[in-house]
């Protein structure tokens, strides 16, 4: 009996000492895009005008829409009025005349926000000329840079040479002044894997956790970057942005300060995204201890 129990014990620390070495991850929020139609509105938010970067795209909620288990952001080349032109405002955006293609940006502001997990967005990107999808989080609190900026994914030329690219922003002494550490890999690398790499679906991965965040396209390191060295400046009072919530934002934009010019034949341009998952650590090793010590 000695012997069976010595043997229990044994297995059970066994147990314990693999449950502390390993994370196991609970999945705490998705989306599918499973019904046909509409984004959830109590999940996600639509951005509106033009936006950010110079960037060519009209944002509007029209131009994103589940179907078939996909939620689509679709770029669409139009020429029509700018509704919010003022020919001597400081805005760039309101400067323009007239939209010449519109697009899409959904976020989950104000409605999930996570501190902390695994991130999963499985999805198909266009390449085309103009191209600039993106996968990103921005803190909840302070102003741009201090409030953090995630890219799990951007895409688009540098130096007309199409990159994959992996971010982390954050404040420096500077308003809209950010310190980057940024990964950019030649798309060439993802196509001499795999020729049709373009035409298929992939899955950009973020595990951040209070130590470090590690981003990843199908199961790769693109970037890590340790949380001991993102620290804002004195506009983001010296505090660390990656402690605090983020949103999601997923985006389709065309051209602009990154983007590169467009064509004509490069529209429409088609985003794909077949699901959103987000997951966070439970730590088993309690449970694991009170188990061992009913013994």
């Amino acid at each position: 009996m000695r012997t069976f129990v010595y043997r229990i014990v044994l297995c059970l620390i066994a147990f314990i000492s693999s449950a502390v070495m390993a994370q196991d991850y609970a999945l705490v929020w998705a989306d599918e895009f499973n019904a046909d139609g509409r984004l959830d509105s109590a999940s996600w938010n639509y951005e509106r005008g033009f936006c950010r970067n110079n960037e060519l795209q009209w944002y509007q909620p029209d131009n994103a829409y589940c179907h078939g288990g996909h939620l689509i952001i679709e770029a669409r080349k139009e020429h029509r009025p700018n509704p919010a032109y003022r020919k001597n405002s400081r805005h760039w955006g309101a400067r323009r005349e007239y939209i010449e293609c519109t697009s899409s940006s959904v976020t989950t502001a104000g409605k999930h926000e996570f501190q902390y997990g695994r991130f999963e967005v499985r999805a198909r990107i266009p390449v085309g000329k103009g191209a600039w999808p993106a996968i990103w989080m921005l803190g909840t609190d302070m102003e741009w840079p201090s409030c953090g900026e995630i890219d799990v994914m951007e895409y688009y030329r540098i130096k007309a040479v199409p990159h994959i690219l992996a971010n982390v922003a954050w404040g420096t002494d500077r308003r809209y002044n950010a310190k980057w550490d940024s990964k950019a890999v030649p798309f060439s690398h993802f196509l001499e894997k795999n020729p049709d790499w373009a035409s298929e679906f992939h899955v950009w991965r973020m595990d951040w956790d209070e130590k470090a965040i590690r981003l990843y396209l199908d199961n790769e390191l693109i970037n890590e970057t340790l949380l001991s060295e993102t620290i804002n400046g004195s506009l983001g009072n010296h505090r660390n942005p990656f402690h605090q919530p983020h949103y999601l934002l997923l985006n389709l934009a065309v051209g602009g300060d990154n983007g590169g010019p467009d064509a004509p034949d490069a529209y429409p341009m088609r985003y794909e995204i077949d699901y959103v998952r987000v997951y966070q650590l439970i730590n088993n090793v309690k449970d694991s201890l009170s188990v061992f010590y009913s013994y």
